[in-house]
């Protein structure tokens, strides 16, 4: 299998705590650039693809980003997604800035984003991949 498959989905949700009780707010990722690799399980040594445009919007942060099904980590995540086995989303990313939250966790103001990865686990229960195409 080779090719491009487009991937469309929320790599990040706001003003909703994620598994580890952080939340990230509106205008986190203000200046934010599209240029950021896109990975398999959050792994630098497997990239299966890049991501071709990132909004924020009402819901939290959406992507846009082509798949490399000709590569092995490609095709395999694009198997198990089209099988319905994996449709989780998530981002790195470094600190600019934060507070703490009551009762735990943080509140992310301002983040440097470094990477989107498709996952097994995704940190947020509402970042998914909505819709692949071709």
């Amino acid at each position: 299998m080779n090719g491009t498959v487009t991937l469309t989905g929320y790599v990040s949700r706001f003003d909703t705590p994620d598994r580890s009780g952080d939340v990230v707010r509106p205008r986190a990722f203000l200046g934010l650039r599209a240029d950021v690799p896109l990975l398999w399980q959050h792994d630098p040594a497997r990239p299966i693809g890049r991501v071709l445009r990132l909004q924020e919007d009402a819901r939290g942060l959406r992507m846009e980003a082509a798949l490399s099904a000709g590569c092995r980590d490609g095709q395999d995540a694009l198997a198990l997604m089209r099988a319905g086995a994996v449709d989780g989303l998530s981002f790195g990313y470094r600190v600019k800035r934060a507070r703490k939250r009551p009762g735990g966790g943080r509140e992310l103001l301002a983040v440097d984003l470094i990477e989107c990865s498709v996952v097994t686990l995704p940190m947020h229960a509402d970042a998914r991949v909505e819709r692949i195409g071709g």
